[in-house]
């Protein structure tokens, strides 16, 4: 091969490298004109909802060309149908974010026949809020703490076997000898405390801003429509009273209580955004940092506060490191021991 031949490959090669360089640089530069898509795992009206038409409104600020930020309600299978079609199926160029379960590690390791996703390889962008799984049961029923609910038959409503609150719940029954009758099948947390308020069902189980923001008045006065009776989470939820118990707190089986704080770690991820697999990692950069700027923002925590929604902020890398160890350090024995706790097998 000549000088010459070596020069006009290397030449070659310099041109189409500049520009894949530069087309990646445009692309995560210069988004105007563009119109992002935010799948959300539920129906309208519940918390995944309203952080998502909040961040439609906000996160397209600190995108370089400003683009338009739309919604789409994916609902299904317990909000595993939008998670396994974003990871598999979406396009990889940033354009499709996705709000994605709070329990995601929890449903990938305990139903992996059904979960067609690996949590460490979504590119997360960061959480707003942090999440407990609150159960609450109307005060008409007499039950006045979690201890009146052992031996007495309660029907509660929920998503679906995907969904958290249906976790939450099964823990709940199998652990504190709960007589629960879960009926599942609910389009998401507004319609499970619709069917709560109708009297189709007794109880429910939803992260608390699912009720503060929604139906505040059902735990004011004297007599309340209705009482928070345990939680399941990290932390004990800053707006609850100390008489809410952690459910980590009322298990004493070593083996039941490692179950409890592995299901636990879903509370961490709350509610935020991720891209797919295998999109830039220029864009995903891009992305968070607008995700981190919309956090700080005035206008944008105005709006969470005005919807009664609360900011507890983490960046994207954090909630990766989450992700990442909570997989990887899972102990099959402890994921084995909660899957038997919650579906018998």
């Amino acid at each position: 091969m000549t000088l010459r031949r070596v020069s006009s490959i290397g030449m070659a090669l310099a041109v189409t490298t500049a520009i894949a360089i530069s087309s990646a640089a445009v692309s995560a530069a210069d988004w105007s004109g563009k119109t992002l898509k935010i799948i959300v795992p539920y129906g309208p009206g519940g918390t995944y909802d309203k952080y998502s038409h909040t961040f439609s409104r906000h996160l397209g600020k600190f995108i370089p060309g400003k683009p338009t930020i739309i919604l789409q309600h994916m609902q299904g299978a317990g909000g595993s149908k939008a998670m396994n079609w974003h990871y598999n199926v979406a396009p990889k160029n940033g354009e499709i974010l996705l709000m994605p379960l709070d329990n995601t590690v929890v449903n990938q390791l305990l139903k992996p026949q059904s979960i067609r996703y690996d949590a460490r390889n979504f590119n997360w962008l960061g959480s707003s809020n942090q999440t407990n799984q609150v159960m609450i049961i109307r005060s008409d029923t007499g039950v006045k703490s979690w201890k009146d609910l052992k031996g007495r038959k309660t029907i509660a409503a929920a998503v679906g076997k995907s969904g958290f609150d249906y976790v939450a719940m099964s823990l709940y029954r199998k652990l504190l000898n709960f007589d629960l009758k879960i009926v599942t099948g609910y389009k998401g947390s507004t319609a499970t405390t619709f069917a709560v308020e109708q009297g189709e069902a007794e109880a429910n189980c939803n992260n608390w801003l699912a009720y503060s923001s929604k139906v505040p008045q059902w735990f004011t006065g004297k007599k309340p429509f209705a009482r928070a009776v345990i939680q399941l989470g990290v932390f004990h939820d800053p707006d609850l009273p100390e008489s809410v118990p952690l459910l980590s707190d009322l298990v004493k089986d070593p083996q039941d209580k490692a179950a409890v704080e592995f299901v636990s770690v879903a509370g961490l991820l709350g509610r935020g955004l991720v891209v797919p697999p295998k999109t830039d990692k220029g864009v995903v950069s891009m992305l968070r940092n607008a995700y981190d700027k919309m956090n700080v923002d005035g206008g944008f925590k105005a709006e969470l506060k005005k919807k009664r929604l609360r900011l507890i902020a983490a960046n994207g890398a954090e909630i990766q490191k989450i992700v990442n160890k909570a997989v990887n350090e899972a102990s099959p024995a402890v994921v084995a021991h909660a899957r038997k706790i919650m579906y018998g097998k």
